[in-house]
């Protein structure tokens, strides 16, 4: 599986996550928040400084700093060789990926270690969603590791709220495994979904999973 070290709110991270999310590759997330001591020191001795983002790919025996490179080989070795005009206008995207990220300030910036789990926790997310971003911010701040798994939207009646899919008993057969498997487990498709292996817990609702991290995992 790819590895991620990365950092919630930096927008150089955040292309490289939505690179993710458009290929609907999932990542073991290794969080490195200001003043982690948890996956910092360990990039510094694997790669050689605190620069973020950074991916490992074991799959090739590649590692790679900087966003736009990093996204250049996502694309030549899992997107069918050729990046979208979009992601060809690297300084239009990290300008936009810059103006997504400030709102937000030092959410998930900097850290305030939780415990580990014994197993990874697993996240069905996609980048664009406000409410995953609240427990990806947490998990970093916690510098809890993760399998983010992404769940992108290909069909049209996957952009209606979950309410809205239910009123009109909408259930959108996805064209993406982790949606289809998410709707299989659960019985319905909403986003962010928590599952935690050491509990054998599962749970959508941002606010929920955010009282259950700090729960089960803060110090």
């Amino acid at each position: 599986m790819l590895q991620l070290y990365d950092i919630e709110n930096c927008p150089y991270c955040r292309l490289v996550r939505e690179v993710l999310t458009e290929l609907d590759l999932d990542v073991l997330v290794l969080p490195c928040p200001k003043g982690g001591e948890r996956f910092r020191p360990e990039l510094v001795e694997r790669g050689g400084k605190a620069q973020f983002p950074y991916l490992i790919d074991p799959n090739t025996d590649v590692e790679l700093y900087e966003s736009l490179d990093i996204i250049a080989y996502l694309f030549k070795t899992y997107g069918g060789g050729e990046r979208p005009l979009k992601w060809k206008l690297g300084g239009l995207q990290t300008f936009g990926s810059m103006l997504a990220s400030a709102p937000r300030l030092n959410r998930g910036m900097r850290a305030r270690t939780g415990d580990v789990p014994e197993q990874l926790l697993e996240l069905y997310s996609f980048e664009s969603s406000p409410y995953a971003r609240l427990v990806r911010e947490q998990l970093c701040a916690m510098e809890i590791p993760y399998v983010l798994r992404n769940c992108g939207r290909t069909l049209a009646s996957e952009w209606l709220p979950p309410p809205v899919r239910s009123a009109l008993k909408k259930t959108p057969e996805s064209e993406l495994e982790n949606r289809r498997h998410l709707l299989h487990r659960e019985g319905k498709l909403s986003i962010p979904y928590l599952y935690d292996p050491n509990t054998d817990q599962g749970m959508f609702e941002s606010g929920d999973i955010l009282t259950y991290l700090q729960d089960t995992y803060g110090s």
